[in-house]
């Protein structure tokens, strides 16, 4: 188990990078690991699961993270600027979104101090993903507090899988990408890549043509060495980043200047497997970000993170997995007149254990118990558990249910923000402000009805409780944060592909939300249950076509619908994406795209003074390998 969690995939589809040729058989066979922390086929796996793969997002033509991230359909992926995204499952969008938790290579990229993910220094070189699990729904058992709509667990390739060189180049209307790689392997067996990324982003404008400050600039370097030996399997990687963005203007009291961020981290993995079948893996990382923006707030965050984790001998028709964690953060926030965190400087850690067991009942039923109880500073301990049941009742046929409890943890938004930055104060954080909790029960269904089609369905309902508002107190004239919500979410997600003929492939996804959230008696906000149901869309669909037209060219389309936004109003669109690459020789493909072909523009998500509309976009791509 533990050797599958370095990302490795079955031989066939390693070794070969135009995924799309396989069989929907073959892409069922994949290896993942994000739903039991231990390598299951992807056919096999009992919760709401989309894997994108290496050639997916070749084929989309995406040049950043969350563009490739569209193609999950159980994602909703909206873009308020050059570089700025908002990415949910079911419900809870906005620029605060707070209920996904995203890994790379079992790196936490979520902050402590809102717990979302800052999208514009997401940087990777996009050849070097092997793929990414996207789980809608509850993983809390698995990777604690704050998987509570989703876990996205981006896994990158292993050295081995790189070597050579790979030049790479995309030149549009919307800015400029390069990358660089080179891998190698020495004389005792162990491969090692490095890398560099930098990128250009040009301003985007607004409906009315106005210009938007959100240009800007991103370098990163990077490494990532793998070896072998015996029963013992290492893995290093790490990377540093730096780069600024301008400030789109949002009040005309502020004089805006530039973000300033960068970063470096280092993570280290040695699994090893012992002769009885057993296996244990030992991880860590150390993580350094820093972000400034003038004139509102700079901060910088040190992490320490450590992980330990079992597989013992199956014992009779039970499989267990059990595993620790600790992680250490150092915040230091330089405040200003605007706003402030107090205290402005504050260590935080979490521990926690997990324990699931996967119990074969039959030889078509299969019955997964887990929990986690994890402790942070805010709440104390918190009780994660799960129950999941799959039911295989032909072999390309799985139904399975299931229940969890999980939990948003308290960030310092929540309990140490203040507006403005010195007294009196008009917001504050809330002392006692506790975790917000849902409960999910979930359906679903996967299978491939015909040789030629797969499909996956889920059904689920989410009932929460104390999630965030705004609670007024006259007394003090000042708004305090608050667990004052509660409500109920419900919704369908869809997928599936067709192969058509022997090159030819069509992939669809539809997700549709309900949401009825309602205020809790004694509060009295005034704007949050609209501002929260208003944010997501109640439905989403996209169509994608896959049609390899000879052995050289390569021809793809990309119809997405997304329906209107109430909070902030912004219009429904439905845009057209193409690429078309040829590739001369195995070496070198070029390739040309574009991305909102139809219709004279769309917003995605802000108000609609100040956000992006974005345009037909038009690129030239090439990749090189030598």
């Amino acid at each position: 188990m533990a050797f599958a969690l370095c990302g490795a995939v079955d031989a066939t589809a390693q070794s070969d990078p135009r995924l799309g040729e396989l069989s929907l058989e073959d892409l069922g066979n994949l290896q993942i690991t994000s739903v039991s922390k231990r390598a299951e086929r992807l056919a096999d796996a009992p919760t709401s699961v989309y894997v994108i793969t290496t050639n997916d997002i070749r084929r989309s033509g995406a040049t950043s993270l969350p563009e490739a991230l569209r193609l999950a359909p159980n994602l909703q992926v909206a873009r308020s600027s050059a570089s700025e995204y908002v990415v949910s499952a079911r419900g809870f969008a906005g620029n605060s979104a707070n209920k996904m938790l995203v890994l790379v290579d079992g790196r936490s990229v979520y902050t402590p101090l809102y717990s979302g993910v800052f999208w514009d220094v997401q940087d990777l070189m996009l050849e070097d993903v092997d793929r990414i699990e996207v789980i809608s729904g509850p993983g809390s058992t698995l990777w604690g507090t704050n998987a509570v709509n989703g876990v996205i667990n981006i896994i990158t390739r292993d050295a081995s899988s790189t070597q050579g060189s790979l030049a790479t180049a995309s030149a549009g209307t919307d800015g400029f990408r390069a990358n660089l790689r080179h891998g190698a392997s020495t004389a005792g067996g162990m491969a090692w890549r490095v890398y560099a990324t930098h990128a250009d982003l040009r301003n985007t404008e607004t409906a009315e043509g106005t210009r938007v400050d959100d240009s800007g600039h991103q370098t990163q370097i990077g490494f990532r060495l793998d070896d072998q030996r015996g029963a013992d399997r290492f893995m290093l990687r790490g990377a540093a980043y730096q780069g600024s963005r301008e400030q789109p203007v949002t009040s005309g009291r502020i004089d805006l200047g530039l973000v300033r961020v960068s970063g470096a981290h280092v993570l280290g993995r040695w699994e090893h497997r012992l002769d009885d079948g057993t296996s244990f893996q030992l991880q860590a990382y150390v993580d350094h970000t820093e972000r400034t923006a003038v004139p509102t707030f700079g901060d910088i965050l040190d992490t320490l993170d450590l992980q330990f984790q079992h597989s013992p001998v199956p014992l009779g028709n039970h499989r267990l997995v059990w595993g620790v964690q600790y992680r250490t953060a150092w915040d230091q926030v330089d405040n200003s007149s605007y706003l402030a965190f107090l205290p402005a400087r504050k260590r935080q850690t979490w521990a926690s254990l997990f324990a699931q067991d996967d119990i074969t009942l039959t030889d078509e039923l299969r019955l997964t118990l887990g929990a986690r109880a994890e402790r942070n500073d805010y709440t104390g301990t918190e009780f994660l558990p799960t129950a999941r049941l799959a039911w295989k009742w032909a072999p390309q046929q799985l139904v399975w249910s299931a229940v969890s409890r999980t939990v948003r943890a308290p960030s310092r938004l929540d309990r140490d923000f203040y507006v403005p930055g010195v007294p009196p104060y008009q917001l504050q954080g809330g002392s006692h402000f506790d975790s917000e909790v849902a409960t999910v029960a979930e359906l679903g269904y996967r299978g491939r009805p015909t040789p030629t089609t797969s499909f996956s369905a889920t059904i689920y309902q989410a009932d929460y409780d104390r999630l965030r508002t705004l609670q007024f107190d006259p007394d003090g004239a000042v708004f305090t944060l608050a667990n004052g919500m509660e409500g109920r979410t419900r919704g369908v997600e869809l997928w599936g592909s067709f192969r058509a003929l022997s090159r030819w492939r069509l992939h669809a996804g539809y997700s549709r939300l309900w949401q009825d959230l309602r205020l809790k008696p004694g509060s009295n906000d005034v704007s949050t249950v609209a501002a929260t149901e208003g944010a997501s869309p109640s439905h989403w669909w996209t169509l994608r076509s896959s049609h390899d037209l000879g052995d050289q060219v390569d021809l793809d389309l990309v119809l997405r619908h997304v329906a209107a936004l109430a909070v902030p109003a912004v219009p429904r669109y439905t845009a057209l994406d193409l690429r078309v690459a040829w590739r001369p020789s195995g070496a070198v493909e070029l390739a040309l795209a574009g991305r909102n072909l139809i219709g004279n523009g769309h917003g995605e998500f802000g108000n609609v003074l100040v956000r992006t509309q974005l345009q037909r976009e038009l690129s030239a791509q090439l990749n090189w390998r030598f």
